[in-house]
Order: C-alpha cells, then sequence, then structure tokens
C-alpha cells in the first residue's frame, strides 16, 4: 500500500469496499486506459465490472438495493477509480448526483421506480444545468416547462451533459413561472424534470434530440453532449420530489457533493501523477545517476507528495462533515478549488520530470496532461469557488461593530 493518502478511522467494511476497487483500478483500469483514451473509445467492460462489483450503488440505501455507504466511502471509491482513469469516475460521478437527489428530494414513488434500478446500474444517470450562453450562472437559464394539462412542455437547450448519451435518466433544470408571479426571484422559480429516455443519438424520445458527441482536448471515453427539448411532454408526476419551484435548490445540494467528488478526482489524478514522476525518476539517468538523486527533482517530488497529502485531508474533511449532517459547502469548495488546483500543479512537475518523454503519447503522463485541466472548471469554476468560499467566510466572521 502506497504511503501517501491515508485514510484513518475507516472500518472494515470501507477498507474491504477501497481494496477491491483499488485491485480491480490496478487490473481493469490502468492497463486500458491510455489505449481506449487515444481512441475516445466508451469503456464498457470497465463499466460492466464496475456494475458488478455494487459502484452504482454505493451510496443508495439498501431498501432500494444499494450498499447505502457514506459520501466518505463513495469519495475514497472515486479517487481510486480517478487514480486509473479520470473519464470512469465522471460516468459514474453524474449518476451518483442524481440518484442522491432522488434519495434526498425525490417523492416515494419516484424512489420507488427509480432507485433499485439505478442501485442495479440498469437506469444510468445524468443531470444538466447548464446552456450554451451561460456558463457557471445558473440563475440566467432559459430553458422552460408551460404546464399543459396534467402534463408539462419543456423547450430550450442544454449543454455539457456527461453521459448525455450512454444515460436512461436526465435531471434537467428549467425554468417553470406556474404559480411564481412576476418578479418572483430567479432561483425560486426553476424545477427540476426527471426525464427517461433511450440511450443513443439522435432524437431519443419524441421531443428530445442528443445531437452527440462533442470532441475535448481530454476526458475521452465518456461522452459529453448537448440535450436539446422541443416540445418535449413530461407528465407531472417526473416532477422531483411533486412540486415545482425547488430546482434550484435541489440541484445545488446535488452540485454541492459533487463538489467533494471533483476533489476526490483530483486527488486521484494527482497520486497517480505522483506515482509515475517518482517511478520514472528513479529509472532515468543523468550524469551518471537516477535523476531521483538530483536535488532539484527531489524538492519536486516534496512539493508533489506534500500537495497530494494536503488535498487528500481536505477532501476527507469535506466528506465526513456531509456524513455528519452538518452544512459542507465551505469545506466542499475548499476542497475542490484546493485539489483541482495542486492535481494541475502536480501534473506538470511528474511531465518535467519525464523531460521529452512526457510529451510522448507512449507514456501514461501525456494523458493525465490534458485530464487535468478540466477539474479546473468541472462542477463550478475555480473563481466560482473563490467566491462561494469568500461569502461563506464573511458569513461566520462577520464583524461586529
Amino acid at each position: 500500500m502506497a504511503r501517501l493518502a491515508q485514510t484513518h478511522g475507516l472500518t472494515d467494511v470501507q477498507q474491504e469496499i477501497l481494496a477491491t476497487v483499488r485491485d480491480f483500478v490496478d487490473k481493469e483500469i490502468i492497463p486500458v486506459a491510455t489505449e481506449l483514451e487515444h481512441r475516445d473509445e466508451y469503456p464498457q467492460a470497465i463499466v460492466d465490472g464496475l456494475k458488478e462489483l455494487g459502484v452504482f450503488g454505493l451510496m443508495i440505501p439498501e431498501e432500494y438495493g444499494g450498499l447505502g455507504e457514506s459520501l466518505l466511502t463513495y469519495a475514497l471509491c472515486v479517487e481510486e477509480i480517478a487514480r486509473g482513469w479520470m473519464s470512469v469516475s465522471g460516468i459514474i460521478n453524474t449518476h451518483f448526483i442524481v440518484a442522491y437527489m432522488l434519495k434526498q428530494h425525490g417523492t416515494q414513488e419516484q424512489k420507488e421506480y427509480f432507485l433499485p434500478r439505478m442501485a442495479a446500474g440498469e437506469t444510468r444517470g445524468a443531470f444538466s444545468m447548464s446552456e450554451p450562453g451561460l456558463g457557471s450562472d445558473v440563475s440566467a437559464i432559459t430553458s422552460k416547462a408551460v404546464k399543459d394539462g396534467d402534463e408539462y412542455v419543456l423547450n430550450g437547450q442544454k449543454m455539457w451533459l456527461t453521459n448525455g448519451g450512454t444515460s436512461t435518466l436526465v435531471a434537467v433544470l428549467v425554468r417553470s413561472d406556474e404559480g411564481h408571479p412576476e418578479g418572483t426571484a430567479p432561483h425560486k422559480s426553476m424545477t427540476t424534470f426527471l426525464v427517461e429516455k433511450e440511450p443513443g443519438f439522435g432524437e431519443v424520445r419524441p421531443g428530445l434530440t442528443i445531437p452527440g458527441k462533442i470532441d475535448k482536448m481530454g476526458y475521452k471515453g465518456v461522452d459529453t453532449t448537448e440535450l436539446i427539448m422541443d416540445g418535449l411532454r413530461i407528465p407531472a408526476n417526473r416532477v422531483l420530489g411533486g412540486a415545482t419551484g425547488r430546482g434550484f435548490y435541489q440541484m445545488m445540494d446535488g452540485v454541492e457533493v459533487g463538489r467533494v467528488n471533483v476533489a476526490a478526482r483530483g486527488c486521484g489524478v494527482a497520486q497517480r501523477a505522483f506515482e509515475l514522476g517518482v517511478q520514472y525518476a528513479q529509472q532515468r539517468h543523468t550524469f551518471g545517476k537516477p535523476i531521483a538523486q538530483h536535488q532539484a527533482i527531489q524538492f519536486k517530488l516534496a512539493e508533489m507528495a506534500t500537495k497530494v497529502e494536503a488535498a487528500h485531508a481536505m477532501m476527507v474533511n469535506a466528506a465526513r462533515k456531509k456524513d455528519s449532517g452538518e452544512r459542507n459547502d465551505l469545506e466542499a469548495g475548499m476542497a475542490k478549488y484546493l485539489a483541482s488546483e495542486y492535481c494541475k500543479e502536480v501534473v506538470e512537475d511528474a511531465f518535467r520530470i519525464h523531460g521529452g518523454y512526457g510529451f510522448s503519447k507512449e507514456y501514461e503522463i501525456e494523458r493525465l496532461y490534458r485530464e487535468a485541466p478540466m477539474l479546473l472548471i468541472g462542477e463550478g469554476t475555480a473563481e466560482i469557488q473563490k467566491m462561494i468560499i469568500g461569502r461563506r467566510l464573511l458569513e461566520e466572521y462577520r464583524f461586529q461593530g
């Protein structure tokens, strides 16, 4: 077992789950990840293996067929999976956020209908907030739902759906002015709809089109898509929680745990970059000795390892705080911000240690170098995290003058 990023106080069950996932990553993901990534190929065999391990139901309560584990257990599993290939953790994360939102906010009928299928990995989740023109400004959403009898008619265009093609259930945030008078704050007139669809591209149900995969610099293998709604009819019983106007709060709750997940991904990618850097530094010789014996390289390794350790500690703290029932938006924002920034720096140092070979597609570090930037923008940019952190600090440290 590696010396870095250890988590103290885990139960025997948690340790067993993590050991199983790490073994799967070492045997089934790391040997094939770079080849699949270069081909931008969906890792179906890996996904099937994770289904068998029960990873898709990790946090779903046992009464619905899941393992009923904590956010900490889930985040530590994500850290391991991202260490193997970050794209695979993305396939699980959006599914997990939708399952979490259903567990926390769904009606009893919605929980009973969706959660057992999600725990088995039969129904696969994606969620959709962003639109082409708004980025992180969720309050500027223009997609709309209009009541029509016992149904709602949805129109609009959404952007950056992870698992947009492979998913069969999408939680979609739209504006719904029904029951909300003119002048209502934007975040109080939003609703989350549970949209079932066929997997694939093109028109996946009447009124709903997934145009195709967006071609990306990194984060390949997983499909990132647009979603176009044109007269999409959704029954009223597929409003998450059964009442309109709560969508913004439901999505923000989901994103909060999602930020812990992104922090965990940053930790996993940084760990892998450190492993690759420290191995290469002991194999590569210059001036008659391994480059690991040059002080310049030892300084890099020392900085990298310290960043891996610090990011892991903050991620674990944020997960444990949420598990204890406390508000954790400050800790989740800090963990996501620090882990993503440190991940980028650790990956770049490992890249530098590899010298010219780091630029070669034969070496794994080249893939990590293209993957790390996604963490700087996913689940809210670094600048958004700093805004959240700053506001929360001013709440906590309000000057009583």
